[in-house]
């Protein structure tokens, strides 16, 4: 390998917004994450909503006044089938 072309390597601390935190190693000191192994639906078995925007509420707000547009488009009628005359 070439001398100092490399990053330095350090002990880094990883903290979640759950409140978990550990110790592993990486290029940067201190990394901060949203979610974990402690916290994750796919460990913990439970379904949880991770909203930190308001993505949610502004989903629910904008589509709870169309309801379901599908069902309430008119339906178009098909065109009546011409037969071909026999002669």
């Amino acid at each position: 390998m070439k001398d100092k072309i490399h990053p330095n390597y350090v002990e880094t601390k990883v903290t979640c917004g759950c409140g978990n935190s550990f110790v592993t190693r990486s290029t940067k000191a201190e990394l901060k994450v949203d979610i974990c192994n402690v916290c994750h639906p796919f460990y913990t078995g439970k379904l949880k909503y991770v909203d930190t925007a308001g993505r949610i509420e502004k989903f629910q707000k904008k589509f709870a006044a169309a309801g379901y547009a599908s069902l309430k488009r008119a339906k178009k009628k098909p065109a009546p089938a011409v037969e071909a005359e026999e002669e």
